[in-house]
């Protein structure tokens, strides 16, 4: 069984159309015959994010605990416990492309990989106003969106079970737990598959939920706009 890890906070702005996406994304042709669960790991939710969870027939976890890193952990160990070979994880904010899910086992097999660390991108920089053009122009020159980047983003994420169980899982971290993960699959001398071709596409939203994550750094760079 293939497992997908979708941590939520009060994202009833984003979520259905993650969702949506992810329906897509379980339902494309290159996928193994084999099932493939999704499971929406609602984090102090005070917003309709159950609600468009439920109403998609998206299985759903509550936990309390306003922190990302134990959220993604949560799913992952449902999911495991349920017998998923592979976990892959994205961003309630962010939305996959069709071949997302597929191409990322594809990989895992062709590379030989333990993991793979796909890379972001973002076709609405409106939220950011009149620095919307120097963010997209400031994006585009400095972020690598090909192979062999060094990347690390848990919108776009997967790991075989037997690897994410060696390093130990996800730590208790609002931020950076994505990056904590990697560095320790790559301590136990696990294989990285660093490629451009799982595709996701996040949110440029100013009001960041993890602090010192991707929306405070593209707020941080936008701010040094002339």
């Amino acid at each position: 069984m293939i497992g997908v890890v979708i941590p939520v906070h009060n994202e009833e702005d984003y979520l259905h159309a993650c969702l949506a996406s992810m329906q897509l994304a379980i339902a494309h042709p290159g996928l193994p015959d084999e099932e493939v669960r999704v499971l929406a790991v609602l984090d102090a939710c005070s917003d309709g994010s159950g609600g468009i969870a439920q109403g998609m027939n998206i299985e759903f976890l509550s936990i309390d605990s306003h922190n990302v890193g134990l959220a993604r952990a949560a799913g992952a160990a449902a999911l495991m416990q349920a017998g998923a070979r592979w976990l892959a994880f994205t961003d309630a904010d962010s939305v996959v492309a069709p071949a997302w899910l597929a191409t990322q086992l594809a990989l895992a097999v062709q590379d030989q990989a333990d993991a793979v660390c796909g890379t972001v991108a973002v076709d609405d920089w409106s939220a950011h106003g009149e620095r919307a053009s120097f963010l997209r122009r400031h994006f585009r020159a400095t972020y690598v969106d090909q192979d062999q980047h060094r990347h690390i983003h848990g919108a776009n994420l997967g790991v075989s079970t037997a690897a994410y169980r060696l390093a130990g899982g996800f730590a208790a971290l609002a931020c950076g737990e994505d990056v904590a993960l990697v560095q320790a699959l790559l301590a136990c001398g696990a294989r990285i598959s660093w490629s451009a071709a799982p595709r996701v596409t996040t949110s440029s939203r100013i009001a960041s939920h993890a602090r010192g994550g991707f929306g405070d750094t593209l707020s941080a760079v936008a701010m040094t706009a002339p």
